[in-house]
């Protein structure tokens, strides 16, 4: 372990569970996902390390493939860097994959694409073991119509109907979806959305939508009328944190 001449950027693939977690964003007095990294990153660099993640994540919400960038002196090896991160993170949080990154690479801006996974144990009773990675919904889901609606989702549309926030957001609120897909096995639902990129809450609005579809409250057809609203209204609720995960995040 040496310290190098000039900092060097790295890129860090994270996985955690956020049940426990006030979010990812640092915030005075809570315990966040951002906070415990960066506090494991400085007991082994011994630097103060500030991190920058590809997209924050509420409460609740758990991540697969979380992509951060930091700046360090610190010269290690990949398998070095992994190992020693998770030897200060708690179980919760580990490193999956550690590199070196150029100098203007960018965890958030240099992304082109993330994939979210939604997932939803459809049946009378939960299994009490995937309580915390899965939306409950007691009664049987119409997984055809649900279908249907999500391929009116795909593509480029003004999405703020499925923004929480839709007052807020840089840029506009037109976005492209390359994928809105359900696939069933068993009691498992899982909702696979690929984009370029998401707004807040984005895809937890989605899902809450088409689990409303499914239970036969809004035919699918309806999806065009709300898209072209371009306002929010009950008709979309925000589906329940634990559902959803961070899965991919493409460069």
């Amino acid at each position: 372990m040496s310290a190098a001449a000039q900092p060097r950027r790295l890129k860090v693939i994270v996985a955690y569970d956020g049940t426990h977690y006030a979010g990812w964003q640092v915030q005075p007095g809570k315990v966040t996902i951002q906070g415990t990294l960066e506090q494991a990153l400085e007991a082994l660099t011994h630097e103060t390390i500030r991190i920058f993640c590809s997209g924050r994540t509420d409460t609740g919400v758990h991540a697969v493939g979380q992509v951060i960038h930091f700046d360090t002196r610190l010269d290690l090896a990949p398998w070095k860097w992994v190992r020693g991160i998770n030897r200060y993170l708690p179980p919760e949080i580990q490193v999956t994959k550690v590199s070196r990154a150029k100098p203007d690479f960018d965890a958030r801006f240099s992304a082109v694409g993330k994939e979210y996974r939604y997932f939803i144990w459809n049946a009378p009773v939960m299994p009490p073991h995937l309580r915390l990675y899965r939306a409950h919904v007691h009664k049987p889901l119409d997984l055809e119509a649900m279908k249907a609606a999500a391929a009116l989702l795909q593509g480029t549309h003004d999405f703020a109907p499925f923004s929480a926030n839709p007052g807020y957001n840089r840029g506009g609120t037109v976005r492209r979806l390359d994928r809105v897909s359900l696939t069933k096995k068993g009691y498992d639902l899982t909702l696979r959305v690929e984009g370029e990129g998401f707004m807040y809450r984005m895809v937890r609005s989605l899902a809450g939508y088409l689990i409303r579809v499914g239970l036969g409250e809004i035919p699918p057809e309806k999806t065009q009328d709300i898209l072209r609203s371009g306002e929010r209204t009950a008709r979309v609720p925000t589906a329940h944190p634990q559902g959803l995960f961070l899965w991919r995040v493409k460069y």
